[in-house]
């Protein structure tokens, strides 16, 4: 079984795909990471992140069981993921390692931009997960804060809806809700009410 999640950057996507694969008993992958990854390594070899066949050698040498969350997550990483995530060939790469992870028994949840419309196309079940730009700074502003990480709102807010818009508008495998993605706008939910939705619309879809 696979549950695909997608959404924008500070929805709590993330957060409930790791909930929902301890609940269903699932592999996880937030894709994301995968990016994450390929950037990192190329920022620490100070290579260009436009150059798509070196950030494919890259891609293809990643150990997915190995991607370290805490040390991907500085926000530098984040921009530069965003920037190389529109290299058609590196995705076409990615794709191939995130298709191959949810083949693998006994199914997987992956979290995203575009999981249901791209990578798992055939999933068991789609969420796309939102929320209002204002109430992902102000998530995201926290976070930050919590970790003593210096951030700023109206910072976090431009940087959040830069990041929206990019990754909506690139010509290949663009963020977007696909046709038959339970929508999840988690504007107004805490992270159990978010949780208990997402069981609730799982669970109807599989037993239908």
């Amino acid at each position: 079984m696979i549950i695909a999640i997608d959404g924008p950057a500070a929805s709590g996507k993330g957060t409930l795909a790791r909930r929902l694969a301890a609940y269903y008993k699932l592999n996880h992958l937030d894709t994301g990471l995968t990016y994450r990854a390929v950037a990192a390594a190329l920022l620490a070899k100070g290579l260009p992140l436009g150059d798509e066949g070196v950030a494919i050698d890259v891609a293809r040498n990643l150990d997915l069981a190995k991607m370290d969350k805490s040390a991907l997550a500085a926000h530098e990483i984040g921009e530069a993921a965003s920037r190389v995530a529109v290299l058609g060939g590196l995705r076409e790469e990615l794709v191939r390692l995130q298709q191959s992870f949810g083949n693998k028994a006994p199914g997987a949840v992956l979290d995203g931009r575009d999981i249901g419309t791209v990578v798992c196309p055939d999933a068991k079940v789609k969420l796309f997960v939102t929320a209002t730009s204002e109430a992902r700074a102000k998530r995201r502003t926290n976070e930050m804060l919590s970790k003593g990480q210096e951030a700023e709102f109206e910072s976090v807010l431009d940087d959040l809806k830069r990041r929206d818009a990019r990754d909506s508008s690139r010509s290949v495998a663009p963020m977007k809700q696909a046709d038959d993605a339970h929508l999840l706008d988690t504007t107004e939910m805490d992270i159990e009410t978010a949780f208990q939705a997402a069981v609730d619309i799982i669970d109807r879809a599989l037993a239908s």
